[in-house]
């Protein structure tokens, strides 16, 4: 087979309590140039690894203990970007859809195809990589949200909200010129330069609150 190389490639974990079938998929990312770690339990993985950075499963779902499924709800939870990949006997494609329906990317039942496999595999560290560089930068717009005083969040929720500067002062119970001076701050600090900004901003921001209350 014909190697792939990958630069600074994030890790493809296998996780399967079946040695053999763990040794086989190693051997396999590893020849096509895939960093791979290999795990009999989910425990062992979420022990040993970090969730944070990108990277990809490939999930048995008939795990000892902490169940595939556990698992997926686990990284979910920790809003991990990980691209899960679900692997499954014949016999058990509807677990596969519930995992799909937790938040694994794809599902793949055995006998496996190699080539297959592999494009998966680069379509989940793709995907993982899209989630990592999203959930970095909806962390940094919520650090500059932060900065903003009490007065200035309301004057940016009402400005966003499609109010006028008048408008927002009547509701605030001050002039004009203070709403002027509170909305250039907030522009300022959340780096925006427009109205149309401002609103993908606040949304955004809402958007990854409500993402994080419901994971917690």
């Amino acid at each position: 087979m014909q190697e792939v190389s990958h630069i600074d490639q994030p890790a493809v974990y296998v996780i399967d309590d079946d040695k053999s079938v763990r040794t086989a998929l190693v051997r396999l990312l590893r020849s096509a140039s895939y960093p791979a770690r290999e795990f009999a339990s989910g425990e062992g993985f979420l022990r040993e690894c970090s969730t944070d950075p990108p990277g990809c499963l490939l999930l048995d779902l008939r795990l000892p203990a902490l169940s595939g499924l556990d698992l997926i709800e686990a990284l979910e939870q920790r809003r991990s970007p990980f691209g899960v990949i679900v692997i499954s006997g014949r016999g058990e494609i509807q677990d596969g859809v519930k995992a799909m329906k937790l938040g694994a990317v794809d599902f793949l039942t055995k006998p496996l195809d190699e080539r297959q496999l592999l494009q998966r595999v680069a379509f989940a560290l793709d995907l993982s990589r899209d989630r990592y560089q999203k959930k970095s930068e909806d962390a940094a717009l919520q650090v500059r949200f932060q900065t903003l005083t009490p007065r200035e969040r309301q004057v940016c929720d009402l400005v966003s909200s499609g109010l006028l500067n008048k408008q927002v002062a009547s509701q605030l119970g001050v002039s004009e010129k203070t709403v002027k001076v509170h909305r250039g701050r907030v522009m300022s600090k959340l780096a925006v330069h427009s109205v149309a900004e401002l609103v993908r901003f606040v949304d955004r921001v809402r958007v990854a609150e409500r993402h994080g209350e419901l994971r917690r």
